[in-house]
């Protein structure tokens, strides 16, 4: 029973993130905790959440070095 109600809630938060990774949303509110609930008891899951980190990582990198060239370069 456990395992059923971790794989329709991860599974239902991980379809939500994904729905608004192509609509305008805040994608990663749902997919990481989506993922985090389906890795308890998928490993595939698992090794999911670590790519979807590793890109949120790098896209914030981006963004701040964006930020960081538009600040300097308004001076």
């Amino acid at each position: 029973m456990k395992k059923i109600l971790i794989t329709l809630a991860g599974g239902l938060l991980t379809l939500l993130g994904l729905v608004f990774v192509i609509l305008p949303g805040p994608s990663f509110i749902f997919l990481i905790p989506g993922l985090m609930l389906l890795s308890l008891e998928y490993p595939q899951a698992r090794k999911w959440l670590k790519v979807a980190q590793k890109m949120m990582h790098k896209s914030a990198q981006w963004l701040d070095k964006q930020f960081l060239k538009r600040k300097y370069a308004r001076r």
